[in-house]
């Protein structure tokens, strides 16, 4: 594995994800970087907050845009586990990022189920970064809590 691939920075990613996992929340990881390097960790915090805004690319968006100084992203790349659901992407194109890359797709609540794209028009979008181990992490937390 390439240091500084997009496979690197999902695996950041990818701890993240473990991270709200183990808290019991839904297990979505995003890290956000710009010149190679991770500038914003965050994962879901929706139950911890009791917040449904608190999504994991939420929490990195605020997390980057404090680092940065300024609410505009334009120099970086979201890496997250899942999808954007469309609040997510909405708020992505308001910070003007220009290249997200995502793991596993979300059929029923992913962005990409618009046919209207809400991203800005200059944001590039790579999918299926690990999307088996993004994907994998994702059912073994709803098949445990279908029990």
């Amino acid at each position: 594995m390439e240091l500084f691939s997009d496979e690197y920075f999902m695996r950041e990613a990818l701890k993240e994800a473990q991270k709200a996992f183990d808290k019991e929340e839904v297990p979505v990881g995003a890290v956000i970087v710009s010149q190679k390097t991770v500038i914003a960790r965050a994962h879901n915090l929706t139950e911890a907050l009791n917040d449904v805004t608190a999504h994991a690319e939420m929490q990195a968006y605020t997390a980057a845009a404090n680092l940065l100084g300024g609410k505009y992203l334009k120099d970086c790349t979201l890496y997250v586990t899942l999808e954007p659901c469309v609040m997510c992407a909405g708020a992505a194109a308001w910070t003007q990022i220009p290249h997200i890359v995502y793991g596993a797709s979300d059929p029923k609540k992913g962005f990409s189920t618009l046919n209207a794209s809400v991203l800005h028009p200059k944001t590039s979008v790579v999918k299926g970064v690990l999307e088996k181990e993004c994907s994998q992490l994702l059912n073994v937390f709803f098949q445990k809590r279908r029990k």
